[in-house]
């Protein structure tokens, strides 16, 4: 008998297999139970699929694989007799002396006179009971290592932690599915924080939990400089962080992104009695995330999608900065989620009955057509005087409130960041429980392996996030004597080649597929009922689209996002990119319409400063591509800096040459290349001209003229600054020679930046204004981007 001890469900199916159940906690019988297969297994210790596993690792893993064998057990036998004495070991070490050592403890938070009655009655000896005294005594640990971490950084935001903490304690010491010794195990429940300036909460619930990158020392060094606890979480700093949330609403869409990786890699991959994929996605949202509007957009669309997995957790503490949520925000979020399509469940007083909130999770696990919304009624900063009130939300607290609170935890006499001992011993449990489950979960990997080698090969790369070697063979090349179209046109057969060659690409638009031309014509859409497609229809929801993608390279299953629409309408997802790029999620943009050379539709929808905008996100590459080998050189790039960060490729609406004569998809990478050059070798030329995108065609129509008239001229196409940024200075110098100061930049947008690589001698062609509505020919001659034009203004600097 397994009692509280947390153990995940495992059923027997009808084939004998494994499988995560549903429902990990049975609130009836309040505790988790575990049955237990009489299959025989697979004897596989499968790697700690981290997801960036290097080459050696891999072939470690292959090898590993080809050695395993299956065991013919009969039914009835252990499947694993290491994982079943493990299991044993947990089972006893779980029930042993659980009064005794905690005896201590209890009597110093219930008082010696109240201990000493509950032991001569017998209630110390009811499982149950003490089992409620130790989780109380664990949150108030965390709520007093809050107090500890807040008042030595002199900074951070303690009121959700303190309010939370028993949501806090409840996941990750009973419910979630995690190792903390492998935190990027697969299979792992996922966790966000959408409500990121309470970030404290997680990080002592990771500490707690025995994860390497939260140490005592790390809660000591709260929002200090290179420490690995940020004022807000960062995956990249800390593991066991899933995204970098922060700016509110974000993290519900990620947590919507999240999800719906889970529910498209299950429907790919599961088999009947082979569920490899199956784990939950949790999410602690605050009022402030609920205002925001892009919680709204995803939760939409977690509710079209009905997402049964995703959880979100609605700190609901009637608070935000300026005061009481009664200034500006008096809708019913209960009643909205459910017209979103939710389940909804209210918790209230769960400082006093944290079991409600348990049975509400058992609620949601047992709902299999809605995302469930658990309306969790918090005290903002309990138990300290400033409790309830926006003053709880960020801020120190003084020597009367520590001592105060200290009282109400009786916790007096107690030096700073202390641990009970038995705190820890109690969250070991749930690490040697999770290296049981892994272990279970290795075993069916390897199962699956045997039965399904094609399905299982499939898996694994994309978990080991590996693309076949030579996939970039399969994108097309151009000639001069194809016809032309727009870059926008190009850039779908490319997306459609990759397809075929990379199983996790996967997106959609923001109700512009045709438009943008991202469109995988071979897949599905990925809707309830065909959940494995990969082409996801976000409608108009730009900036949930963008999060939701940030979730799905997150998810770190190998899935290669790819979010379109208008270049114009980047703007809506402007936060979303920017965090894209904080957090290195692989998120491939694609931006069309990027110029005003889109014509009819008008300033409104004719971008201008967008490019300039993006290009100042660090670790946000743009690429504007010329022409069809150019897009390919784009696409090329993006699958390459996957692990690295996001890319935005800008695409044009009006149609360009097929191939500019000297272009390369190769020489994409290197951000700027020559793509033109009548100089005598070993010699500089007289001037430079520096194009990207549509205008390229027509620095070189203009360098043709000039050339036929006798003046050396180089064309060089910058199809990317941060790229050609990061060349050595040598290749820098070699395009653009610092000798040579007559220079001229050709780009239909801001001029913003340019005067970086044209100097203070050269000259910017671009747009100073909002555009015009008109044909895109008359739009461009009016704004000076023609052959003529370039040419035009590139005499003025040769008669210099």
């Amino acid at each position: 008998m397994l009692e509280r001890a947390a153990m995940a469900s495992l059923t027997a199916s009808s084939t004998g297999s494994l499988s995560i159940s549903s429902s990990i906690y049975n609130a009836r019988a309040g505790r988790f139970l575990l049955a237990r297969s009489p299959a025989g297994a697979h004897r596989h210790r499968f790697l700690h699929l981290q997801v960036r596993a290097s080459s050696q690792q891999r072939d470690q893993v292959k090898e590993s694989i080809r050695k395993s064998t299956a065991l013919d057990l009969e039914p009835g036998q252990t499947h694993d007799r290491s994982v079943d004495t493990a299991r044993e070991e947990f089972r006893e070490e779980s029930e042993l002396g659980s009064v005794e050592v905690w005896e201590d403890e209890l009597r110093m938070m219930l008082g010696s006179r109240v201990w000493d009655e509950y032991k001569a009655n017998g209630r110390a000896r009811d499982k149950e009971w003490l089992q409620e005294q130790i989780d109380r005594r664990c949150v108030q640990n965390m709520r007093m290592l809050v107090v500890d971490a807040v008042n030595n950084a002199k900074a951070g935001h303690p009121g959700m932690p303190l309010g939370m903490a028993e949501v806090g304690f409840t996941l990750y010491r009973k419910v979630m599915k995690y190792n903390p010794g492998n935190p990027g195990w697969f299979n792992r429940d996922r966790f966000v924080l959408s409500a990121g300036h309470g970030c404290l909460l997680q990080y002592i619930c990771l500490h707690l939990a025995g994860f390497e990158s939260v140490q005592m020392e790390d809660l000591k060094r709260l929002c200090k400089f290179g420490a690995r606890t940020p004022g807000h979480p960062e995956n990249s700093e800390t593991a066991g962080i899933e995204v970098t949330t922060g700016p509110l609403g974000q993290g519900v869409a990620n947590a919507v992104g999240l999800a719906l990786a889970e529910r498209h890699l299950a429907a790919r991959f599961n088999k009947p009695g082979h569920d490899i994929v199956n784990h939950r996605t949790f999410c602690i949202m605050g009022d402030g995330c609920a205002m925001e509007g892009i919680s709204n957009e995803s939760a939409s669309l977690a509710g079209h999608w009905k997402l049964d997995k995703l959880t979100v957790i609605y700190d609901d503490n009637h608070n935000t900065i300026d005061g009481d949520t009664e200034l500006a925000f008096s809708e019913d979020v209960a009643g909205r989620y459910r017209a979103l399509g939710w389940q909804t469940i209210l918790v209230e007083d769960i400082h006093e009955h944290p079991g409600k909130f348990v049975k509400a999770l058992d609620e949601a696990f047992a709902e299999t057509e809605k995302p469930t919304l658990i309306q969790v009624k918090s005290s903002i900063g309990f138990p300290s005087k400033k409790q309830g009130t926006s003053k709880a939300h960020h801020g120190t607290f003084d020597e009367e409130d520590v001592k105060g609170i200290k009282a109400a935890l009786s916790w007096e006499g107690r030096e700073p960041f202390y641990v009970v001992p038995t705190v820890y011993e109690e969250f070991k449990k749930k690490a040697k429980e999770a290296e049981c489950i892994e272990e279970e979960w290795n075993i069916e990997l390897a199962k699956y392996e045997q039965e399904f080698p094609n399905e299982a090969n499939e898996f694994k790369q994309l978990l080991g996030n590996i693309i076949s070697e030579g996939w970039e063979k399969v994108l097309p090349t151009w000639s001069q004597s194809d016809p032309v179209d727009a870059t926008r046109s190009y850039s779908e057969k490319c997306l459609n080649a990759l397809s075929t060659v990379i199983p996790g690409l996967i997106g959609g638009s923001a109700d512009l597929a045709s438009s943008n031309k991202a469109y995988l014509k071979d897949y599905d859409d990925f809707q309830h009922k065909t959940p494995w497609g990969r082409n996801v229809r976000y409608g108009i929801r730009e900036h949930a689209m963008a999060a939701i993608s940030n979730g799905l390279s997150l998810h770190s299953s190998g899935l290669i996002p790819f979010a379109a629409t208008f270049l114009a309408f980047s703007d809506y997802m402007k936060h979303a990119m920017r965090l894209s790029a904080l957090s290195r999620a692989g998120v491939i943009y694609i931006c069309t319409h990027d110029s005003i050379g889109l014509g009819e539709d008008g300033p409104t929808h004719q971008p201008v400063e967008q490019l300039v905008g993006l290009r100042a996100i660090p670790n946000l590459v743009v690429l504007r591509p010329a022409d069809g080998n150019e897009t390919s050189g784009a696409y090329q790039v993006a699958v390459r800096r996957r692990d690295s960060g996001p890319t935005v490729i800008a695409l044009s609406r009006q149609k360009v040459q097929a191939h500019v004569a000297g272009t390369s998809a190769d020489k994409v990478e290197k951000g700027g290349y020559v793509v033109s050059d009548n100089s005598s070798s070993g010699s500089d030329p007289e001037l430079i001209i520096i194009g990207t995108g549509s205008e390229l065609c027509l620095c070189e129509g203009a360098a043709e003229k000039l050339r036929s008239d006798g003046f050396k001229v180089r064309v060089v196409s910058l199809v990317s600054w941060e790229l050609f940024d990061e060349q050595p200075v040598e290749y820098k110098d070699e395009i653009l020679p610092r000798s040579v100061k007559k220079r001229l930049s050709v780009e239909a947008g801001s001029p913003v930046g340019w005067r970086e690589y044209v100097g203070f001698h050269g000259r910017v062609l671009a747009v100073n204004s909002f555009g015009k509505s008109g044909a895109y020919l008359d739009v461009f001659k009016k704004f000076g981007f023609t052959v003529d034009n370039v040419e035009s203004e590139a005499r003025k600097l040769l008669q210099v």
